[in-house]
């Protein structure tokens, strides 16, 4: 499975982004069976988990940095994973990644993740 990340930009604290996340290749049986996060590294930073959906029963995880200000969402008939982000911060700069593997109990987990994107740079300006 290749991953595809986008929607990444130069914005302003206070703004709003959506980035997507599109699986594709040999998506087996169907996307509805993986579960989805994002994740971010900031400069001189590890790499954290920002959000995730999880396949099963589609519950969601956030980061608390991140909680009631991003939203992701999955169109499973497009293959695609959404994070809407909103009311932006500077602390929300960094690289966004997006993470697929099949039938994962868990996004928290920290079993690897089996696919991953090249990344898309958010920035957010003070």
């Amino acid at each position: 499975v290749q991953v595809s990340e986008s929607g990444g930009g130069l914005v302003q604290a206070g703004d709003s982004l959506r980035l997507s996340c599109v699986a594709s290749g040999t998506v087996s049986p169907n996307f509805s069976r993986y579960s989805v996060a994002w994740f971010r590294r900031a400069p001189g930073m590890e790499r954290k988990l920002v959000a995730g959906i999880n396949w099963s029963d589609q519950s969601t995880y956030y980061a608390d940095s991140v909680k009631d200000r991003f939203t992701i969402s999955r169109d499973n008939a497009k293959n695609t994973v959404y994070l809407q982000m909103n009311s932006l911060k500077p602390e929300d700069t960094a690289v966004y990644y997006c993470a697929v593997d099949r039938g994962r109990r868990s996004v928290a987990s920290s079993v690897p993740w089996d696919s991953w994107g090249q990344g898309t740079q958010v920035t957010v300006s003070s």
